[in-house]
């Protein structure tokens, strides 16, 4: 799976997303309630509630192996699991009747889910199967198409959603990969810059050194000729150093969001991240990536986030994360905009101090405190 590049579900509330659709299962879980027997009944509920809870427990464990490993579980464990269900579901018709028969539809979505295509729909055609000849074969059954029609459509529905997530991820590596490849392209741009300013002028130096070391008793004029030369050389030089290290220096944003992106994720960290720098006024761009860097280095180093956001418009880019907010208790300032609480100088670290010296000489803002709900807010507004 991608690292960070494309927004995902956050964990603790994804088995809710699985769970709105068990509302199918009421019917079952109905007829059980009303059973005449209190052993049928008893059964019954159990399994049902039982197959309703395994069903999201495993949604959740396929969806929390395709984050941390990029894949779907383990063979094994995904037919243990499917086993179990069907187990489960075997129970439920056996007490309750033909309505048990509206597990296939989940054992269908589940088999698409964690197996391979292949092995998928071969679960899939097999629960399709039984959905169409059981009422068939059943004395008291009703049968029709219905069953069969909502196994296949549930289970193609699930396979064209997590094609779309496969493709996202892919795409979200090729983009991480681009900015790698990026990265590794600027740095052989700077050292060819580098070794074309340095070669040709400490060769010409070189060659002119030795020329005056000849010249010196032979000719001292041309000798401190050629050695107001080098000097003139060496100075072109420093000068052409200077200027390729400056351009390499320059902060893009777009690269630092990319960074920021790839920094969280490593840190284990929930990322809300831009994808581009493009609502970002074209003139302030270099100055946000200093801001983008310095609080996303400090939310991975101090806050304990789970979850960080990075919010980008044409004047303001702000960092927010989850995590247990300063550490010191700041003082509430009018000039800190809707609310946000801004730390006495004092307070900061020299990296909060050197950003806020570019924002001032920018003619800008830097306001870091509290966020709403918990955690810390690093905002700078020009």
């Amino acid at each position: 799976m991608s690292k960070a590049t494309v927004r995902r579900p956050a964990p603790r509330f994804f088995w809710m997303w699985a769970a709105v659709w068990l509302f199918y299962m009421a019917r079952p879980i109905g007829d059980a309630w009303q059973r005449p027997e209190i052993w049928e009944r008893t059964v019954g509920l159990a399994a049902a509630a039982g197959f309703c809870v395994f069903y999201v427990l495993s949604f959740v464990a396929v969806r929390t192996a395709m984050r941390r490993t990029g894949a779907a579980m383990r063979l094994p464990q995904a037919l243990l699991r499917l086993g179990v269900m069907v187990a489960l579901a075997t129970v439920l018709t056996l007490i309750v009747g033909e309505s048990g028969l509206t597990s296939l539809v989940y054992i269908g979505v589940m088999a698409v889910f964690s197996l391979g295509q292949r092995l998928a729909w071969t679960v899939v055609v097999a629960a399709a199967a039984c959905a169409a000849t059981l009422p068939r074969l059943v004395p008291g059954w009703d049968g029709g198409i219905d069953l069969t029609f909502a196994v296949l459509v549930a289970a193609l529905a699930v396979w064209g959603v997590t094609r779309v997530v496969q493709r996202n991820a892919q795409l979200a590596e090729a983009r991480e990969e681009i900015t790698q490849l990026a990265v590794a392209a600027e740095r052989d741009r700077f050292a060819r810059d580098l070794h074309d300013l340095l070669g040709h002028s400490l060769t010409v130096v070189s060659v002119k050194s030795e020329l005056a070391a000849r010249l010196v008793r032979l000719a001292p004029e041309r000798a401190e000729a050629e050695l107001a030369d080098i000097q003139r050389l060496v100075r072109e030089a420093l000068v052409d150093v200077r200027a390729a290290v400056s351009g390499y220096r320059e902060m893009s944003l777009a690269a630092e969001l990319a960074s920021a992106r790839s920094a969280l994720d490593a840190a284990g960290i929930e990322a809300d991240v831009p994808l581009t720098a493009e609502a970002a006024d074209p003139d302030r761009q270099q100055l946000f990536a200093w801001v983008v860097r310095e609080g996303v280095t400090n939310v991975i180093r101090h806050s304990e986030a789970k979850h960080c956001w990075i919010r980008l418009e044409h004047g303001v880019v702000e960092i927010s994360d989850d995590g247990r907010g300063p550490t010191a208790r700041p003082d509430r300032s009018p000039a800190a905009p809707d609310g946000l609480l801004e730390h006495p100088t004092g307070h900061e670290g020299h990296g909060l101090a050197g950003l806020r010296e570019r924002v001032d000489a920018a003619g800008g803002t830097l306001t870091v405190g509290n966020r709403d709900g918990g955690g810390f807010v690093l905002r700078a507004t020009t």
